[in-house]
């Protein structure tokens, strides 16, 4: 039996196969060649078209059913790029192109939201302010495009778009309506009381369903198209940074897991229902929450990550690849000799109060600073981001000691997991292990194909640990302390 995962992201779309036997990856697609183009008309604006993801979808189940056949796939499980707006008629036509996670539009509707609403009651029941979430999005349609709002049959997450076209089910999950800040932690339900203030009618919701378990079962169109049998159940739905997580086996109260792809995350799991009062880091319903038995997951994102590497070298280094501009870097000294580069030029950053700085290089000396500082000092202002957020989160009880990751993107560096590991002092676990593929685990689980935790993460492979570096210490520490006093009077004069 064969477990299916899509993984919706940003600049790609990647599809894994999973033998549920044995617990590996039989084969992973990923589309397109060069990166999804992202939208933006004006400044701060983010956009992808969703027939772009779905094309993109279906060239992979087409290149899976090519090599290895999909008539055995048991299961499908979905996990995307969070906070995303769809619209969707009634013939389930996208209205429009999505608005997605780095789109920064709707901050003044839902801070708007915060203070009419109330702070406390927010804070309380939703643990978060509305902020730049899905359903301040739909404010937004509803406030400057009346003709898509009015046309709005149901809208819900990129990942619930590609489940409608696998099955033709429109829902979404209890996991995402907290992601689009329209669940009620309280009342542990949809929170009307959002949807209301933001005159959205009642109807333009979808059903929800849990995360993990059957949601809904594949069209006729997918057996003829793909191969994959009739009534294959979808059965495992999640945000990427959940997702990532679970994929990590990061379930229970104190485990953490990381991530650092376009976005950068430190995702922990708590059984408390804590808001940070600034709404900086954000708190989600987890993909194994039950009323009875609550999991949270405590999400700090930040926007400016592997996506400022990835400028760096196309902009600045295209002669190199990742390895190489690895392998420089590390010929600097930690702390760069003093450059610094503040990472935050993808739109507002949630842990900065929605807050946009842009992207600040400072200390350059052109008589001392070659092309390896500047590499280094971006990977370690990344690492840096990491720390400042982290030092939210343990206002809120968190205290990372293990920091769980997939061993990909920026992990891949041992100057960024090095730097991240000494100053958050924890032990970074790297593992064999993606969102698409955590994506099939939870599929096969959901479905009954596994029986237990432990059965769905055999195949999870421990691949490399990464410790402090006490030599690495003071200069970081001392670095990172003029990276934050550059980073505060940026934030004071904004």
């Amino acid at each position: 039996m064969k477990s299916i995962g899509i993984d919706v992201g940003t600049s790609f779309i990647k599809v894994s196969l999973l033998d549920v036997k044995t617990g590996q990856c039989l084969a992973s697609f990923t589309y397109p060649a060069a990166e999804m183009p992202v939208k933006a008309v004006r400044a701060g604006w983010a956009e992808q078209d969703p027939d772009m993801w779905w094309d993109n979808v279906c060239w992979c189940l087409k290149a899976l059913n090519t090599e290895y056949g999909l008539k055995d796939v048991g299961a499908i499980g979905i996990t995307y790029q969070m906070h995303g707006l769809v619209c969707i008629d009634r013939e389930g036509r996208p209205l429009r192109d999505s608005i997605i996670w780095s789109d920064s539009r709707a901050v003044e509707y839902g801070a708007l939201a915060f203070e009419n609403i109330g702070k406390e009651k927010c804070l309380a029941r939703l643990l978060n302010s509305p902020g730049n979430f899905t359903a301040a999005k739909m404010a937004w349609v509803r406030a400057n495009e009346p003709e898509v709002f009015e046309r709005t049959y149901k809208f819900f997450l990129p990942g619930d778009y590609i489940a409608y076209k696998l099955t033709g089910d429109i829902s979404t999950t209890e996991s995402g309506l907290s992601e689009q800040i329209l669940w009620d932690f309280k009342e542990d339900a949809p929170a009307e009381f959002v949807r209301d203030y933001f005159g959205i009618p009642a109807s333009c919701l979808p059903q929800h369903k849990p995360s993990l378990g059957v949601q809904c079962h594949t069209s006729l169109q997918m057996e003829k198209q793909f191969g994959i049998p009739k009534g294959t159940p979808v059965s495992y739905r999640a945000g990427d940074q959940p997702n990532n997580a679970f994929s990590l086996n990061v379930m229970e109260a104190g485990e953490v897991a990381a991530t650092a792809g376009t976005s950068g995350v430190v995702y922990g799991i708590t059984d408390k229902s804590v808001a940070d009062q600034r709404s900086r880091v954000n708190q989600f319903l987890h993909v194994n929450h039950k009323q009875n038995d609550p999991h949270y997951g405590v999400l700090l994102c930040i926007n400016g990550t592997g996506i400022l590497n990835a400028w760096v070298r196309r902009n600045l280094v295209p002669d190199l690849s990742y390895d190489q501009m690895n392998r420089e870097a590390a010929v600097v000294p930690p702390g760069s000799d003093g450059v610094l580069v503040l990472p935050f030029g993808n739109g507002a950053e949630r842990m900065l109060e929605n807050r946009f700085t842009g992207v600040s290089f400072c200390g350059l000396d052109l008589n001392r600073h070659g092309r390896g500082h500047f590499l280094r000092a971006a990977q370690e202002g990344i690492a840096f981001s990491f720390r400042y957020g982290i030092e939210i989160m343990k206002q809120m009880g968190m205290e990372p000691r293990v920091i769980r990751a997939g061993k990909a993107n920026m992990f891949l560096s041992p100057v960024f997991s090095g730097t991240v590991a000494t100053l958050s002092n924890a032990t970074i676990e790297l593992y064999n292990t993606d969102g698409a593929l955590g994506a099939a685990r939870g599929a096969a689980w959901g479905a009954g194909l596994y029986l237990s935790r432990e059965a769905c993460f055999s195949g999870l492979e421990l691949v490399q640990t990464q410790e402090p570096k006490p030599s690495w210490k003071d200069p970081l520490e001392e670095a990172y302390l003029q990276w934050k006093n550059q980073l505060e009077t940026i934030l004071s004069n904004i």
